[in-house]
């Protein structure tokens, strides 16, 4: 097992219990987790990137420290209703598709390709697995068999509902959200669309299909689709086991959707899925939520582009991504243009101290004071202690910057680097370009007067992957080879997707 693993311990907030805890993995220098990704249905926008960067970190994070990790990240393709707090309405992916007159597919596989584009922009890892929800019928027809068969669903007219208030008999419910039973059947009393259920509070595990409904499968039930909740209790535990170690979200999942997960396992299992719950705060604008469904949201190219009225100018994907990280996860984020514009001159100044690390050498300088080899560990312990205290990117951001400072000093001779050992130096630098690139993602990336070079390189990309779709690896050796040679590093991802840098 890696030092790095002994050496700094990593302590969640654990949603579930709302506390923080000591992460003990079920399986020794492994870690398995589960993140809930996008319905496909629209372009991606600066809430989504929100809501998923905290999570590329905690995977950077865990593999940086020498844990194996397999994280999955499905993508909903199907089953997502315009209200699931009620579970009615039509399925949103199906509506878009009919509003377009496509196939719902071709919806999903569109904003599917544009969420990977989004995403590679801003330098996010793929994850271990992507599981789609259209793929995995037969394992959530088997999970509502299972929670028929304990007694904790019933059938009406084909569909399949969850029955909360007979679970709620025999286990707790409403743990995770803080929701009570009282009040949750309170607020959905006289829904339109409840008649077929026993109580207001129950969810959907299946749905019939109208004869205009496209997306359907057979079942035992009826032709027809599964519920939201279930296609995520269906498909972490498959690739993950029962139970597994973090399973992550945005906070407005909480209620309905991973308290239901946590009921559908408990009605199959009798446990809950898994061991840490990790929920981020929102992106605010004008003090609301971004989203789609309020309409109020700034998509990745727009801010990539600035076109948008909120915008005073185009944002890089590395600026965004610094914008988000200097915010602890936990917290809010209100956007606003002068943060943006802070985190671009926080950016280059960053990138400017990542240029000189690669730099610096030893011995040089000058004979003077300087800082000792017990001061360089010091800085090196505590921003790994500041992202092994619940991944607080805040915190070790601005340690970052001090150390930069000192490299900043040392490599122009404002401080003697003669006062430190060749191993502490170097070990030192090592550290700081770790963390800022394979922990919080950070890379050069091309000026925003430069654009038309980033689509070129993109186009490359493109092209390369088709070469080695047809094995032509001739062909793809040569571009990414001849990309290197002018600077332009490729990163083939283990789960797809190609990124680029440059070299410095």
């Amino acid at each position: 097992m890696s030092d790095k693993i002994n050496a700094y311990p990593v302590y969640i907030y654990n949603t579930l219990t709302r506390q923080k805890e000591l992460f003990k993995p079920l399986q020794e220098g492994f870690v398995g987790m589960y993140v809930c990704g996008p319905t496909v249905y629209g372009d991606p926008h600066l809430g989504h990137v929100r809501g998923g960067m905290i999570f590329d970190v905690i995977f950077r994070y865990f593999r940086h420290l020498g844990y194996k990790v397999r994280y999955v990240r499905n993508i909903t393709d199907v089953g997502h209703l315009e209200d699931e707090n009620a579970g009615v309405g039509e399925d949103r992916i199906a509506k878009k598709a009919r509003l377009e007159q496509v196939e719902p597919m071709e919806v999903a596989q569109y904003y599917t390709r544009s969420y990977h584009q989004a995403l590679d922009k801003m330098n996010f890892l793929r994850p271990s697995i992507e599981p789609l929800a259209s793929g995995h019928i037969i394992e959530q027809i088997e999970l509502v068999r299972t929670i028929i068969d304990a007694g904790y669903a019933y059938e009406v007219k084909g569909s399949v509902y969850f029955d909360v208030e007979k679970f709620a008999k025999d286990y707790p419910y409403g743990q995770l959200s803080g929701k009570v039973l009282e009040d949750l059947r309170a607020d959905t009393r006289g829904t339109v669309g409840q008649e077929d259920k026993k109580n207001s509070m129950d969810f959907a595990l299946w749905k019939f299909a109208e004869p205009e409904h496209i997306m359907r499968w057979p079942s035992p039930w009826s032709d027809g689709f599964p519920g939201w909740h279930a296609e995520c209790t269906a498909m972490s535990t498959k690739y993950l086991g029962n139970p597994f170690d973090i399973h992550g979200g945005g906070m407005e999942l909480k209620f309905p959707h991973h308290e239901a997960e946590v009921a559908q396992n408990m009605a199959a299992t009798g446990r809950g899925p898994a061991n840490y719950w990790i929920h981020n705060n929102m992106l605010n604008i004008n003090g609301q939520k971004m989203s789609k469904s309020l309409g109020n949201f700034i998509t990745m190219e727009q801010a990539y582009s600035g076109d948008h009225p909120l915008l005073e100018q185009a944002y890089s994907p590395m600026t965004i991504r610094f914008f988000i990280l200097q915010n602890h996860y936990r917290s809010p984020v209100d956007f606003g243009n002068e943060p943006l514009k802070a985190a671009e001159k926080g950016y280059q100044r960053l990138m400017n101290a990542l240029e000189v690390a690669g730099k610096i050498t030893h011995p040089g300088g000058v004979e003077g004071p300087g800082p000792k080899d017990a001061e360089l560990e010091g800085w090196i312990n505590r921003v790994y202690g500041e992202l092994s205290d619940d991944f607080n990117t805040a915190k070790a951001i601005a340690s970052i910057f001090e150390m930069a400072s000192v490299i900043n000093a040392l490599h122009h001779g404002e401080q003697s680097i003669k006062s430190v050992s060749p191993a502490a130096l170097e070990s030192f630098a090592r550290t700081f370009r770790e963390i800022v690139t394979d922990v919080l993602g950070f890379v050069p990336e091309l000026t925003r007067d430069n654009r038309h070079v980033e689509g070129l390189v993109q186009l490359l990309i493109e092209l390369r992957n088709e070469a080695r779709s047809n094995k032509n690896y001739a062909l793809s050796d040569k571009i990414r080879d001849d990309l290197a040679a002018v600077g332009i590093q490729l990163k083939d991802e283990r789960g797809g997707g190609t990124s680029f840098s440059i070299v410095n």
